[in-house]
């Protein structure tokens, strides 16, 4: 045994949890062996990333070594079995007062992350929006909808119950009630901004009969847009731009913050503008984010 492997086996107390595996868990030798090594190598994985003991252990860095082990092409079944291996370390730690708290309690497997929606890309993004035709009576109100889901990456709920007042053009802002009613300022482009100004002054007074309760969109008959007539008219424009993907409104919340981390965005400025109270929910977009670049790297490099 190295000298290495020794200074790690005592900051992260695997012989503890190795003789607890045996003695307590009556695990095979098979197993034994299996998720030493696995703890193993993330025990090195922390010491390159300065963590030198189980209890500065964080949520954060256990994920980016599950992503770590996704970028070395590892298949779904052998992460699956190294994220059982950092529970039991954990659940044995844990029991024997070594630490006191356990940072595997969400930590996602390859499971979790198939279930990502569908992400635009650029180009479609593109021809979604130039789908709306100016000759329809509520294309105004339909491209200003849809530049403005996909600019400020909003939840269908923002999107159909934002305010006029909450449309700050001149700042270039919009003011978006979340989940918990938390309020946050996400900023929107000059398309977004154009097509929300010739809406609100050419199409949305003609459809104000006194129903409209300060809503920004609203409806054919002047009342407030629904959920469902939101998702009928993005079904509809994902149909007329030829999009064969499966597309929901929370797809352009997707495609808004993977487009915005393939850009070089920071993680922390895109958790702000999605308004996710904890940035372990946004860092699920840096698996997106990865496997796009793993798709493009597939499709155009020549060794492949």
């Amino acid at each position: 045994m190295s000298e290495e492997e020794r200074t790690l086996r005592r900051g992260f107390h695997l012989q503890a949890f190795e003789d607890a595996l045996a003695l307590e868990d009556g695990a095979s030798p098979r197993t034994i062996d299996a998720y030493r090594r696995d703890v193993l190598r993330c025990a090195a994985f922390l010491r390159e990333h300065g963590i030198a003991s189980a209890a500065a252990i964080t949520p954060a860095i256990l994920r980016e070594f599950v992503y770590h082990l996704k970028d070395l092409g590892l298949a779904g079944s052998s992460i699956r079995r190294n994220i059982s291996a950092l529970r039991t370390w954990f659940r044995i730690l844990l029991a024997e007062g070594l630490v006191h708290s356990d940072p595997t309690e969400r930590l996602d497997s390859p499971q979790r992350w198939r279930t990502l929606p569908e992400v635009l890309s650029v180009e479609e993004v593109t021809r979604l929006l130039a789908a709306p035709q100016l000759d329809e009576r509520l294309a105004f109100r339909d491209r200003a909808m849809l530049e403005l889901a996909y600019g400020a990456g909003l939840r269908v709920s923002e999107w159909i119950g934002l305010a006029l007042k909450d449309v700050l053009l001149e700042d270039g802002l919009v003011r978006v009630f979340g989940k918990g009613s938390k309020e946050r300022l996400v900023p929107i482009g000059r398309s977004a901004i154009g097509a929300v100004a010739v809406y609100v002054r050419e199409l949305r007074p003609v459809l104000e009969r006194g129903h409209g309760k300060g809503i920004l969109f609203l409806n054919g008959q002047g009342k407030p847009l629904t959920r469902m007539g939101a998702w009928k008219i993005l079904r509809k424009y994902v149909d007329q731009a030829a999009i064969e993907k499966p597309v929901s409104p929370h797809t352009l919340r997707h495609s808004f913050a993977t487009h915005l981390l393939e850009g070089g965005a920071d993680l922390r400025a895109v958790q702000e503008m999605l308004g996710h109270a904890d940035i372990a929910t946004t860092q699920i977009y840096t698996h997106v984010d990865r496997e796009y670049l793993r798709s493009v790297h597939k499709q155009f490099h020549p060794r492949s």
